[in-house]
């Protein structure tokens, strides 16, 4: 009897961690292409292997405009943890630029919608971090922009990392 418990649970899980890769592939094949200005730091990681972390200018416009907490205990957290969108505008290139905080107001054709996450003290889209091969760090240090797929409901998947010409950046798939 506890063996097929065991079972059922297995099939529940390997199903719902497939329903969530098939989700992460729809939203990466189908999902708005939006370049975002970065400014990556921190080219390596001891415990976790090479991967370079990844600040946003776009962060930093939003955080700006987020209302400041009144009563705040840590002087370097001055704004409280929240979710909410942003409106980016896309010029002709794709690349998103920050427009506004999304109050429910109607979008022109040349803005979308991006969600973001303020946690301890910091606008966070999507990922801080850009994981690559071990050795390939070489390959991303001039990037300029991360490429990211944003779904209908504002939910941003880095797909790749990009140069100041917005050119894919990686090894050569000969190595």
């Amino acid at each position: 009897m506890h063996s097929q418990i065991s079972l059922v649970f297995l099939v529940v899980i390997l199903v719902g961690v497939n329903w969530s890769i098939a989700g992460k592939e729809k939203h990466l094949k189908e999902g708005k292409v939006v370049y975002l200005k970065l400014a990556p730091v921190d080219p390596r990681s001891l415990i976790q292997g090479d991967y370079m972390a990844l600040r946003f200018d776009v962060a930093r416009k939003v955080y700006s405009a987020l209302p400041k907490a009144e009563d705040h205990k840590n002087w370097r957290r001055d704004v409280d943890a929240s979710d909410g969108y942003a409106v980016i505008g896309l010029d002709d290139k794709k690349i998103g630029s920050f427009k506004r905080l999304h109050k429910d107001e109607a979008l022109s054709k040349d803005e979308i919608l991006m969600r973001y996450r303020v946690r301890s003290g910091k606008v966070k889209f999507a990922t801080n971090a850009f994981f690559f091969q071990e050795g390939h760090a070489k390959h991303y240090e001039s990037a300029q922009f991360g490429q990211f797929r944003v779904s209908n409901k504002g939910e941003l998947l880095l797909a790749a990392m990009h140069d100041k010409d917005l050119k894919k950046m990686g090894p050569d798939e000969k190595e």
